[in-house]
């Protein structure tokens, strides 16, 4: 039987708001939070160059994201799955 491995890895989900480098990904993952002091819903965003090695990711797309070796300098995620299509108009 296949049995899946447990793994520190973080899994992240966002939204690919760039695909213009050859086998590159930029997700958006927006993170919400309480303000400690103001009690007021805060929305962080912040990106991360992932890898898609088959080029399969549109502007758009919500993808779901890996940690993964170094794969260049700024590149440090993997493209896991592509949970919704872009809507196209």
């Amino acid at each position: 039987m296949a049995e899946k491995k447990k793994t520190n890895k973080r899994v992240l989900e966002g939204v690919v708001v760039s695909n213009a480098p050859d086998k590159t990904i930029v997700v958006q993952v927006e993170r919400r939070f309480l303000h400690p002091r103001y009690k007021k819903t805060v929305t962080k965003h912040k990106k991360f160059m992932a890898h898609d090695p088959e080029n399969a990711c549109n502007v758009g797309d919500r993808v779901r994201i890996i940690e993964h070796r170094p794969l260049s300098r700024r590149k440090r995620w993997m493209l896991v799955e592509i949970l919704e299509r872009a809507k196209r108009l």
